[in-house]
């Protein structure tokens, strides 16, 4: 028998679950786990160390690589009105489907069907100019939605082109902050939006010309700031970026009784042959037992997991390697090119978690989270960070 979802439950305080950031962003606490070496595996022993993400250079040195998300969030969230009921709508854009179509995940949306259009709203709740039209449903509560845009004042629609699209977010979108931020904010009396969130919520290493669009930020990168990337150059580690497209399947809860059983979201993963000839030196000094490949956040760890071996990737497409991967990882994975992870404390009964206890055990998992609550560490998204190693022997 596989992994029971309930092995993943644990309970928490909701005024862990973190609001906003601190400021600075590497001021955030760290729990630094460290596991005995591989060869001394004993299925228990851990040790761990309070520590603030600036500290993170003390950890690592010249030899090591640092591998960063680098997709940018979109603003992605939308808000409209039916134009045959009039009645309110809101969700993700949560995958593209090609430029100006979206598979979107919306609010109240079980009755729309193909030909039925959506007057979207700005964030005062008026009219944008703009449309989509429903094109599909799919048996999962999506719907296919083609933007329309009205601006132009005639009949006809105008054509869709990444300036139209650019407009469009312009106008209409907003951070997709993730649904628990939303309800702790309600919880505590607080708006649902921050003036500060577009910043907030997007790494400082985003990259604007990357072609992923993520709905949901690689949270584990929001605690890196410049000058702490720079600490880290310095001690002669090396940066490699790479990009994996956050889609709105990562909130999916777990909920079936055996993990194996859940319909894993699949998501867009690209790399340029220089990251992909940096992952492979990388590979070859590892083996030589020097250096370790540090991921920052589980987006890292899938990409890196899932990537073919460097000699047999997928042909280029406009400068990159892509593929898709609907990847578990979960206790029983061996991992193959990850030694270390820096990542954000998850939900519980998720696959975040599931890929945690992977790699620190499931029972260490539980102690972890267990001491972190105790210790009043600050959870999800806008929360504090843990750094899982392995000691030398």
């Amino acid at each position: 028998m596989g992994l029971r979802t309930d092995q993943l439950d644990f309970e928490l305080d909701p005024a862990l679950v973190a609001t906003a950031p601190v400021s600075p962003r590497d001021s955030a606490r760290m729990l630094v786990v460290t596991l005995p070496p591989a060869e001394l595996e004993d299925g228990a022993s851990f040790d761990l160390e309070h520590r603030r993400i600036a500290d993170l250079p003390e950890y690592l040195g010249a030899g090591d690589r640092l591998v960063l998300n680098e997709t940018k969030v979109v603003p992605a969230r939308i808000r409209g009105r039916r134009i045959d009921t009039g009645g309110g709508l809101e969700g993700l854009l949560a995958e593209s489907a090609g430029l100006g179509r979206w598979w979107a995940m919306l609010r109240k949306s079980r009755r729309l069907r193909p030909g039925h259009e959506i007057d979207v709203l700005d964030r005062h709740g008026d009219s944008t100019g703009f449309r989509l039209r429903v094109e599909d449903t799919d048996d999962v509560g999506r719907v296919l939605v083609g933007l329309v845009d009205l601006r132009t004042g005639t009949a006809a629609d105008a054509p869709i082109d990444e300036a139209t699209v650019e407009a469009f977010r312009a106008d209409a979108g907003e951070i997709p902050l993730p649904p628990y931020i939303l309800h702790a904010r309600r919880d505590r009396g607080l708006p649902e939006s921050d003036p500060h969130d577009p910043d907030w919520y997007q790494t400082t290493f985003a990259a604007a010309s990357d072609p992923t669009a993520s709905v949901a930020a690689p949270t584990a990168g929001l605690h890196l700031t410049d000058e702490l990337r720079r600490r880290l150059g310095d001690r002669g580690v090396e940066e490699i970026r790479i990009s994996l497209e956050v889609g709105a399947g990562t909130f999916k809860p777990v909920e079936v009784e055996e993990l194996d059983r859940h319909p894993m979201h699949e998501e867009r993963c690209l790399v340029t042959p220089e990251a992909a000839a940096a992952i492979g030196r990388a590979e070859v000094d590892r083996a030589a037992g020097r250096g370790r490949v540090v991921a920052v956040g589980t987006t890292a760890v899938r990409t890196l997991e899932s990537m073919a071996p460097v000699d047999r990737l997928p042909a280029l497409v406009d400068g990159r390697h892509a593929w898709r991967t609907d990847l578990l990882i979960q206790p029983g994975h061996r991992f193959r090119r990850v030694d270390a992870m820096l990542t954000n404390f998850h939900l519980p009964r998720s696959t975040l978690l599931a890929l945690v206890a992977a790699m620190t055990g499931l029972d260490r998992t539980r102690a972890i989270y267990a001491a972190a609550i105790e210790a009043r560490y600050r959870f999800f998204s806008y929360g504090d960070a843990m750094f899982v190693r392995r000691g030398i022997a």
